[in-house]
């Protein structure tokens, strides 16, 4: 009955800071549920990311953040709800049961985000310049010199213009999050998901891949970011949202919702944070 009542809560409060807002909507989402095994992992989600924002997602291991990410990116399927992507609907509800649509709508609706790995998952067979230009050669059939020409800019831009010809396993963890970063960059998505890009990297390397996402954030570029990097999530978010057990549990701007929290969950995971 409690986790009803909360989820009750939450979608009002949902509503009434959607009918707030008046932005661009690059991405909406409304009541996504997903279950494993029978398992509910998520429930009644309903979200938005604006054009220009940056929106980060907290919560403990298991609250759901990164399978809502999946659901989001089309990695995982929805069970029920519905979502869009720049204001044109990707995926309906019918009958408490959610809709996919045909092969050509979802590629359209794809190339709209790009997503950063925590794993990187490049391609070790291939050099930094072939991971990073491949799916615009091949995919995009882009011209294949001026395909090469953007990829070195972006790897300037990551500080990576010297390793354009080494492969993965020449570099080091907080490199190859640099070029996962380049690669999703170089296909000109409207939004960008992190999924902890800084999970599996030292201190120091996470230091490095942080003041890239602040400098894209002051470039404008849309992002939703994984993280549990709370001080980063305070200085680089418009919005952060706290999820737990598999529901958005608090959303607001981070000086609300990390430095003065009002549900008791929140607090209580930021304490455990903080000690």
């Amino acid at each position: 009955m409690k986790n009803s009542n909360l989820a009750k809560d939450e979608k009002k409060n949902a509503v009434s800071i959607k009918k707030t807002e008046s932005g661009i909507k690059l991405l909406e989402i409304n009541n996504l549920s997903k279950s494993f095994d029978g398992k509910k992992v998520l429930m009644d989600i309903s979200l938005y990311v604006e054009k220009g924002e940056v929106v980060s997602i907290l919560g403990p291991s298991g609250s759901g953040k990164s399978t809502l990410l999946r659901c989001a990116t089309f990695l995982e399927t929805m069970d029920n709800g519905s979502l869009s992507y720049c204001g044109k609907q990707v995926v309906k509800s019918e009958n408490g049961t959610a809709v996919y649509p045909s092969k050509a709508e979802m590629k359209e609706a794809k190339s709209k985000f790009g997503l950063v790995f925590r794993n990187f998952n490049l391609f070790p067979h291939f050099n930094v310049l072939k991971n990073i230009s491949d799916a615009p050669i091949s995919v995009m059939k882009r011209d294949k010199e001026e395909v090469y020409e953007e990829c070195r800019q972006i790897l300037k831009k990551v500080g990576l213009e010297d390793k354009e010809k080494a492969y993965p396993c020449e570099l080091s963890g907080g490199q190859q999050q640099r070029v996962a970063i380049a690669r999703a960059l170089v296909m000109n998505p409207a939004m960008l998901y992190f999924d902890e890009p800084t999970s599996a990297l030292d201190p120091e390397i996470t230091a490095g891949i942080l003041r890239i996402l602040k400098d894209l954030a002051k470039e404008k570029m849309t992002m939703v970011i994984v993280t549990h990097e709370i001080d980063f999530a305070r200085a680089v978010s418009d919005r952060v949202i706290f999820m737990d057990g598999g529901y958005i549990v608090e959303q607001g701007k981070p000086e609300d919702v990390i430095d003065n929290p009002k549900n008791e969950r929140t607090k209580t995971f930021l304490k455990k944070l903080s000690v």
